[in-house]
Protein backbone atom coordinates (compact mmCIF):
# COMPACT_ATOMS: atom_id res chain seq x y z
CA UNK A 1 0.00 0.00 0.00
CA UNK A 2 1.52 3.31 -1.14
CA UNK A 3 1.40 6.42 0.08
CA UNK A 4 0.64 8.17 -2.67
CA UNK A 5 -2.29 6.57 -3.39
CA UNK A 6 -3.73 8.67 -0.42
CA UNK A 7 -2.94 12.10 -1.84
CA UNK A 8 -5.10 15.00 -3.24
CA UNK A 9 -5.25 18.21 -4.47
CA UNK A 10 -6.48 20.83 -2.00
CA UNK A 11 -6.80 24.10 -2.34
CA UNK A 12 -5.06 26.41 -0.11
CA UNK A 13 -8.64 28.87 -0.35
CA UNK A 14 -10.49 26.09 1.52
CA UNK A 15 -7.84 25.44 4.69
CA UNK A 16 -10.09 27.01 6.99
CA UNK A 17 -8.08 29.56 9.28
CA UNK A 18 -10.43 31.02 11.48
CA UNK A 19 -13.28 29.18 13.51
CA UNK A 20 -16.64 30.19 11.88
CA UNK A 21 -18.38 33.20 13.41
CA UNK A 22 -20.90 30.94 15.43
CA UNK A 23 -20.35 27.74 16.81
CA UNK A 24 -22.38 25.05 15.68
CA UNK A 25 -22.71 26.54 12.27
CA UNK A 26 -20.57 24.54 10.43
CA UNK A 27 -21.35 22.30 7.50
CA UNK A 28 -21.50 18.63 7.57
CA UNK A 29 -21.25 16.19 5.07
CA UNK A 30 -22.90 12.96 5.61
CA UNK A 31 -21.13 9.51 3.99
CA UNK A 32 -23.97 6.62 4.47
CA UNK A 33 -24.21 4.33 0.96
CA UNK A 34 -25.22 8.06 -0.49
CA UNK A 35 -23.68 11.50 0.10
CA UNK A 36 -25.63 14.14 1.84
CA UNK A 37 -24.87 17.55 2.63
CA UNK A 38 -26.41 18.65 5.81
CA UNK A 39 -25.04 21.23 8.87
CA UNK A 40 -23.60 20.22 12.24
CA UNK A 41 -26.91 21.84 13.42
CA UNK A 42 -28.89 18.58 12.14
CA UNK A 43 -26.40 16.38 13.28
CA UNK A 44 -29.19 14.98 16.00
CA UNK A 45 -31.24 13.98 13.30
CA UNK A 46 -28.84 11.21 12.41
CA UNK A 47 -29.30 9.63 15.83
CA UNK A 48 -31.22 7.54 17.29
CA UNK A 49 -32.55 6.75 20.50
CA UNK A 50 -30.67 4.35 22.35
CA UNK A 51 -27.39 5.12 20.70
CA UNK A 52 -24.03 6.32 22.58
CA UNK A 53 -22.01 9.56 21.69
CA UNK A 54 -18.45 9.35 22.41
CA UNK A 55 -16.68 12.57 23.64
CA UNK A 56 -13.34 13.12 23.58
CA UNK A 57 -13.28 15.56 27.21
CA UNK A 58 -8.94 16.32 27.12
CA UNK A 59 -8.38 19.68 27.51
CA UNK A 60 -6.04 22.06 25.28
CA UNK A 61 -2.75 23.69 27.45
CA UNK A 62 -1.69 26.96 26.23
CA UNK A 63 1.46 24.99 25.24
CA UNK A 64 3.51 27.57 23.51
CA UNK A 65 6.41 29.73 25.07
CA UNK A 66 8.18 32.94 23.51
CA UNK A 67 11.71 32.40 25.55
CA UNK A 68 15.06 33.81 25.24
CA UNK A 69 18.80 32.71 25.89
CA UNK A 70 20.79 34.64 28.43
CA UNK A 71 22.15 36.08 25.23
CA UNK A 72 19.16 37.34 23.91
CA UNK A 73 18.64 34.71 21.32
CA UNK A 74 14.80 33.88 20.41
CA UNK A 75 13.46 30.21 21.01
CA UNK A 76 10.29 29.06 20.75
CA UNK A 77 9.26 25.97 23.12
CA UNK A 78 6.34 23.75 22.23
CA UNK A 79 5.64 21.50 25.06
CA UNK A 80 4.55 17.89 24.15
CA UNK A 81 3.96 16.52 27.35
CA UNK A 82 3.95 17.92 31.14
CA UNK A 83 5.85 15.01 33.13
CA UNK A 84 5.35 16.46 36.66
CA UNK A 85 5.06 19.66 38.93
CA UNK A 86 8.77 20.73 37.11
CA UNK A 87 9.44 19.12 34.25
CA UNK A 88 7.95 18.19 30.38
CA UNK A 89 9.27 17.50 27.16
CA UNK A 90 9.26 19.92 24.89
CA UNK A 91 10.30 20.82 20.83
CA UNK A 92 12.21 24.18 20.66
CA UNK A 93 12.70 25.96 17.47
CA UNK A 94 15.21 28.76 17.53
CA UNK A 95 18.13 29.75 15.24
CA UNK A 96 21.18 28.24 16.95
CA UNK A 97 21.22 25.08 18.18
CA UNK A 98 19.49 24.21 22.23
CA UNK A 99 22.25 21.89 23.70
CA UNK A 100 21.49 19.82 27.39
CA UNK A 101 22.26 22.16 30.13
CA UNK A 102 21.53 25.31 28.48
CA UNK A 103 18.95 27.91 29.96
CA UNK A 104 16.31 29.85 28.56
CA UNK A 105 14.19 32.32 30.15
CA UNK A 106 10.41 32.53 30.08
CA UNK A 107 9.64 36.20 27.97
CA UNK A 108 8.12 38.89 30.41
CA UNK A 109 9.23 37.04 33.60
CA UNK A 110 11.96 35.57 35.66
CA UNK A 111 11.01 31.99 35.01
CA UNK A 112 13.86 29.41 34.23
CA UNK A 113 13.93 26.69 31.78
CA UNK A 114 16.52 24.15 32.19
CA UNK A 115 17.34 21.73 29.41
CA UNK A 116 18.02 18.57 30.88
CA UNK A 117 18.67 16.23 27.80
CA UNK A 118 17.13 14.91 24.61
CA UNK A 119 14.87 12.18 24.19
CA UNK A 120 14.34 11.27 21.19
CA UNK A 121 13.49 14.73 18.99
CA UNK A 122 12.60 16.40 22.02
CA UNK A 123 13.87 17.74 24.68
CA UNK A 124 13.06 16.88 28.26
CA UNK A 125 12.86 20.53 29.93
CA UNK A 126 12.67 21.78 33.70
CA UNK A 127 11.31 24.79 35.16
CA UNK A 128 12.31 27.06 38.08
CA UNK A 129 8.51 26.80 38.58
CA UNK A 130 5.07 25.02 38.88
CA UNK A 131 4.36 24.60 34.49
CA UNK A 132 0.90 24.44 34.80
CA UNK A 133 0.70 27.94 36.51
CA UNK A 134 3.07 29.28 33.59
CA UNK A 135 1.53 28.35 30.86
CA UNK A 136 -1.52 29.27 32.00
CA UNK A 137 0.14 32.95 32.35
CA UNK A 138 2.34 33.32 29.45
CA UNK A 139 1.39 30.16 27.61
CA UNK A 140 -0.39 30.87 24.12
CA UNK A 141 -2.88 28.41 22.58
CA UNK A 142 -0.63 25.76 20.04
CA UNK A 143 -2.88 26.02 16.78
CA UNK A 144 -1.47 23.65 14.29
CA UNK A 145 1.11 25.21 11.83
CA UNK A 146 -1.13 24.71 8.90
CA UNK A 147 -3.16 27.40 10.13
CA UNK A 148 -0.68 30.01 9.69
CA UNK A 149 -0.96 32.81 12.03
CA UNK A 150 -0.50 33.32 15.82
CA UNK A 151 -3.32 32.58 18.12
CA UNK A 152 -5.57 35.45 19.47
CA UNK A 153 -7.41 35.97 22.20
CA UNK A 154 -10.76 34.21 20.35
CA UNK A 155 -9.11 31.04 19.83
CA UNK A 156 -8.34 30.19 23.64
CA UNK A 157 -12.18 29.73 23.57
CA UNK A 158 -12.69 28.50 20.13
CA UNK A 159 -9.48 26.34 20.38
CA UNK A 160 -11.30 24.17 22.95
CA UNK A 161 -14.78 22.24 23.47
CA UNK A 162 -17.16 23.31 25.65
CA UNK A 163 -16.91 19.82 27.73
CA UNK A 164 -13.37 20.01 27.78
CA UNK A 165 -12.51 18.79 31.94
CA UNK A 166 -10.48 21.43 34.02
CA UNK A 167 -8.54 18.06 35.29
CA UNK A 168 -7.62 17.06 32.29
CA UNK A 169 -5.89 19.83 30.77
CA UNK A 170 -3.01 17.75 28.65
CA UNK A 171 -3.27 17.94 24.87
CA UNK A 172 -1.63 20.17 22.93
CA UNK A 173 -4.01 20.08 20.05
CA UNK A 174 -7.97 20.25 20.14
CA UNK A 175 -10.11 17.27 19.26
CA UNK A 176 -11.49 19.12 16.70
CA UNK A 177 -14.25 17.41 15.77
CA UNK A 178 -15.83 18.20 18.84
CA UNK A 179 -15.39 22.00 18.37
CA UNK A 180 -18.71 22.04 16.59
CA UNK A 181 -20.85 21.48 19.85
CA UNK A 182 -22.40 24.03 21.89
CA UNK A 183 -23.95 22.92 25.06
CA UNK A 184 -27.67 23.05 23.76
CA UNK A 185 -26.71 21.31 21.13
CA UNK A 186 -25.35 18.31 23.59
CA UNK A 187 -28.41 18.78 25.67
CA UNK A 188 -30.98 18.07 22.13
CA UNK A 189 -28.71 15.31 21.91
CA UNK A 190 -29.53 13.52 25.34
CA UNK A 191 -33.22 15.02 25.04
CA UNK A 192 -33.60 12.71 21.41
CA UNK A 193 -32.76 9.64 24.04
CA UNK A 194 -28.80 9.40 23.12
CA UNK A 195 -26.34 8.93 26.32
CA UNK A 196 -23.34 10.34 26.23
CA UNK A 197 -19.50 9.30 27.66
CA UNK A 198 -16.73 10.90 28.32
CA UNK A 199 -13.20 9.10 27.51
CA UNK A 200 -9.84 10.87 27.15
CA UNK A 201 -7.11 10.91 24.51
CA UNK A 202 -4.16 13.27 25.09
CA UNK A 203 -3.10 14.69 21.84
CA UNK A 204 0.07 15.22 21.26
CA UNK A 205 2.42 16.84 18.61
CA UNK A 206 2.82 13.44 16.45
CA UNK A 207 -0.85 13.99 15.31
CA UNK A 208 0.42 16.54 13.24
CA UNK A 209 3.94 14.09 11.81
CA UNK A 210 4.00 13.94 8.23
CA UNK A 211 3.90 9.62 7.43
CA UNK A 212 7.30 10.02 5.61
CA UNK A 213 7.43 6.10 5.00
CA UNK A 214 6.28 5.15 0.87
CA UNK A 215 4.78 2.22 2.67
CA UNK A 216 2.06 2.97 4.49
CA UNK A 217 2.89 -0.19 7.21
CA UNK A 218 6.29 0.83 7.54
CA UNK A 219 5.35 4.00 9.03
CA UNK A 220 5.45 4.33 13.00
CA UNK A 221 3.10 5.94 15.43
CA UNK A 222 3.53 8.49 17.95
CA UNK A 223 2.62 6.98 21.43
CA UNK A 224 -0.15 9.33 22.93
CA UNK A 225 -2.15 8.65 26.69
CA UNK A 226 -5.47 7.52 27.24
CA UNK A 227 -8.34 6.97 29.68
CA UNK A 228 -11.47 4.96 30.24
CA UNK A 229 -12.75 5.26 33.67
CA UNK A 230 -15.24 1.90 34.62
CA UNK A 231 -18.33 4.61 34.22
CA UNK A 232 -17.60 4.97 30.34
CA UNK A 233 -16.49 1.05 30.13
CA UNK A 234 -19.66 -0.08 31.60
CA UNK A 235 -22.12 2.27 29.50
CA UNK A 236 -19.95 1.20 26.05
CA UNK A 237 -20.46 -2.11 26.52
CA UNK A 238 -23.71 -2.15 27.38
CA UNK A 239 -24.24 -0.79 23.71
CA UNK A 240 -22.08 -3.00 22.67
CA UNK A 241 -24.28 -5.91 23.39
CA UNK A 242 -27.66 -4.43 21.90
CA UNK A 243 -29.01 -3.18 18.61
CA UNK A 244 -27.52 0.92 19.48
CA UNK A 245 -24.65 2.22 18.10
CA UNK A 246 -21.21 3.25 19.36
CA UNK A 247 -20.89 7.08 17.72
CA UNK A 248 -17.38 8.01 18.15
CA UNK A 249 -16.45 11.89 18.15
CA UNK A 250 -13.17 12.29 16.52
CA UNK A 251 -10.47 10.03 15.32
CA UNK A 252 -8.78 10.26 19.16
CA UNK A 253 -11.67 8.70 20.61
CA UNK A 254 -11.80 6.41 17.48
CA UNK A 255 -8.42 5.24 18.10
CA UNK A 256 -8.63 5.50 22.40
CA UNK A 257 -11.93 2.76 21.99
CA UNK A 258 -9.81 0.31 19.24
CA UNK A 259 -7.10 0.58 21.41
CA UNK A 260 -8.24 -0.77 24.81
CA UNK A 261 -11.13 -3.36 22.65
CA UNK A 262 -7.88 -5.24 20.68
CA UNK A 263 -6.04 -5.23 24.44
CA UNK A 264 -8.96 -6.91 26.59
CA UNK A 265 -11.38 -8.06 22.95
CA UNK A 266 -13.85 -5.37 24.97
CA UNK A 267 -13.72 -2.25 26.82
CA UNK A 268 -12.45 -2.02 30.31
CA UNK A 269 -11.54 0.61 32.65
CA UNK A 270 -7.69 1.52 31.13
CA UNK A 271 -5.09 4.04 31.54
CA UNK A 272 -1.78 3.57 29.49
CA UNK A 273 -0.44 4.67 26.26
CA UNK A 274 -1.39 3.92 22.38
CA UNK A 275 0.47 3.97 19.04
CA UNK A 276 -1.99 1.98 17.06
CA UNK A 277 -1.92 2.96 13.52
CA UNK A 278 -4.89 2.72 11.68
CA UNK A 279 -5.07 2.66 8.07
CA UNK A 280 -7.11 0.56 5.34
CA UNK A 281 -7.48 -3.46 5.93
CA UNK A 282 -7.86 -2.46 9.75
CA UNK A 283 -10.72 -4.59 11.15
CA UNK A 284 -13.02 -2.23 13.60
CA UNK A 285 -14.45 -3.80 16.59
CA UNK A 286 -16.23 -0.81 18.46
CA UNK A 287 -17.53 1.89 16.63
CA UNK A 288 -20.07 2.25 14.28
CA UNK A 289 -20.12 5.79 12.97
CA UNK A 290 -17.84 8.35 13.38
CA UNK A 291 -18.26 12.28 13.44
CA UNK A 292 -14.75 13.87 11.77
CA UNK A 293 -13.44 16.74 10.36
CA UNK A 294 -11.65 16.62 6.37
CA UNK A 295 -8.00 15.77 7.16
CA UNK A 296 -4.54 16.38 5.81
CA UNK A 297 -3.73 14.34 2.08
CA UNK A 298 -1.22 11.50 2.94
CA UNK A 299 -1.96 12.02 6.87
CA UNK A 300 -2.91 9.29 8.99
CA UNK A 301 -6.30 10.59 9.59
CA UNK A 302 -6.78 10.47 6.57
CA UNK A 303 -5.68 6.96 6.24
CA UNK A 304 -7.77 6.25 9.02
CA UNK A 305 -10.92 7.34 7.60
CA UNK A 306 -10.11 5.79 4.26
CA UNK A 307 -10.19 2.54 6.40
CA UNK A 308 -13.46 3.34 8.80
CA UNK A 309 -15.59 4.18 5.56
CA UNK A 310 -13.91 2.65 2.29
CA UNK A 311 -11.31 4.57 0.44
CA UNK A 312 -13.37 4.67 -2.81
CA UNK A 313 -16.07 6.35 -0.86
CA UNK A 314 -13.70 8.57 1.17
CA UNK A 315 -11.70 9.68 -2.02
CA UNK A 316 -15.21 10.52 -3.44
CA UNK A 317 -16.18 12.55 -0.73
CA UNK A 318 -13.54 14.75 -0.21
CA UNK A 319 -13.73 15.48 -4.33
CA UNK A 320 -17.49 16.45 -3.42
CA UNK A 321 -16.19 18.44 -0.61
CA UNK A 322 -13.75 20.30 -2.38
CA UNK A 323 -15.98 20.90 -5.27
CA UNK A 324 -18.84 22.11 -2.83
CA UNK A 325 -16.19 24.64 -1.06
CA UNK A 326 -16.70 22.60 2.28
CA UNK A 327 -13.73 23.92 5.02
CA UNK A 328 -10.97 21.50 5.55
CA UNK A 329 -8.65 21.01 8.75
CA UNK A 330 -9.19 21.74 12.91
CA UNK A 331 -11.68 25.01 12.59
CA UNK A 332 -13.07 23.81 8.75
CA UNK A 333 -16.18 21.50 8.94
CA UNK A 334 -17.52 17.76 9.42
CA UNK A 335 -17.95 14.69 8.34
CA UNK A 336 -19.97 11.82 9.64
CA UNK A 337 -18.98 8.60 8.66
CA UNK A 338 -21.21 5.22 9.44
CA UNK A 339 -18.85 2.17 8.89
CA UNK A 340 -18.26 0.19 5.65
CA UNK A 341 -19.33 -3.11 5.46
CA UNK A 342 -16.54 -4.12 3.41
Amino acid sequence: MKLQDYDFSLPEELIARKPPNKRGSSRLLVLNKELEDSMIKDFVEYLNPGDLLVLNDTKVLKARLDTRKPTGGFVEVLIERLLDDKCALAQTRSNRKILKGDSIIVEGSSVEIKILDKEGSLFKIQFSEDPKEILDIYGKVPLPPYIKRIADKQDEARYQTVYANEDKENSVAAPTAGLHFTKAQLKEIEQRGVEIVYITLDIGLGTFAPIRAEEVKNHVMHSERVSIDKEAADKINRVLNSDSRVIAVGTTVLRCLESVYIKFNKIKPYEGETDLFIYPGYKFGIVDSLLTNFHLPKSSLFLLVCAFGGTQDLKSAYRHAVEQNYKFFSYGDAMLINKCDG
